[in-house]
């Protein structure tokens, strides 16, 4: 959709209202916005923020990085790289607080050829995960990685009911719980700019038709995550399942429903192996 451009005789109305602050060495006023320097009051209800039905949930911040090593890494001695893998392994184990923060760990080797691994961490602050991120990349392996990919996202609760009863006990629709599932597939998503301008009502019953085959497949566990503002795609969903078969019929055939006209992008997609850190690093070679 265009933006809207006024015609040249018009001037838009200005959105904020200012009053000439006059300073005290009598140099020119200063402009600052009506109510600058008043404490702010706690913002109203979003109905993006929480569904309906729901109470407030504690956002979480989530972050899929992946990782490719450089070829020169498997070409050092074998015990130069164990004491990489160590160090590595060790920043992971470390930042694992129960109840903070979590890094899961996966394999991409096979199933990608721009990635070898995947570190989907899991926390309440931006910070903690940049600080995170600095020392994992401060190890010596860090020192081998690219990183092609990060897809960074926050949880909010649906504005749409889900039924299925593991998404929606205490803050399952609110938080990420990581179902111990084999696999995961994970790629960033994008809407086009229509379906925002489509009636609450139109969205629902097209979200309807979407949640109603989901539900077909109860092996298959969905993590929707959501990037307005903070990163380039609108969504990171990432798909956790002991069955790659019930993942690819269901994503084929939520090709075929009327929702699926207003998906402007849904790649790169990324399959992935659930491993514990060592494991992943040994896989890299």
């Amino acid at each position: 959709m265009a933006d809207f451009i006024p015609p040249k005789n018009e001037v838009p109305e200005r959105r904020v209202t200012e009053k000439a602050i006059a300073s005290a060495s009598g140099e020119r006023p200063a402009y600052r916005p009506e109510g600058a320097g008043v404490e702010p009051v706690a913002r109203p209800a979003s109905p993006y923020g929480a569904h309906k039905e729901g109470p407030p949930a504690k956002r979480q911040i989530v972050c899929f990085s992946f990782y490719k090593v450089q070829p020169k890494w498997r070409r050092l001695p074998a015990h130069e790289k164990q004491a990489h893998k160590d160090a590595f392994v060790e920043v992971l184990n470390r930042w694992n607080k129960p109840g903070e923060f979590l890094s899961l760990t996966y394999s991409t080797v096979g199933t990608r050829g721009d990635v070898d691994m995947c570190v989907w961490s899991i926390g309440y602050a931006i910070d903690e995960l940049n600080q995170m991120r600095s020392e994992l990349m401060s190890t010596p392996l860090g020192g081998y990685l690219d990183s092609p990919h990060n897809f960074l996202a926050m949880t909010k609760r649906s504005q749409y009911q889900i039924d299925r009863p593991d998404e929606s006990e205490g803050e399952g629709r609110g938080a990420i719980r990581p179902g111990g599932q084999k696999y995961i597939f994970i790629y960033p998503f994008w809407k086009t700019r229509p379906w925002y301008l489509l009636s609450a009502t139109e969205r629902k019953r097209l979200m309807d038709e979407h949640i109603r085959i989901g539900l077909m497949y109860p092996r298959v566990k969905l993590n929707t995550t959501y990037s307005f503002g903070i990163d380039d795609q609108e969504f990171v969903v990432a798909f956790e399942t002991n069955f790659p078969e019930d993942f690819l019929d269901l994503v084929q055939q939520l090709r075929e429903t009327e929702i699926s006209l207003y998906t402007l992008e849904d790649t790169p997609i990324f399959s992935c192996v659930r491993l514990q850190p060592m494991e992943m690093l040994n896989r890299l070679g």
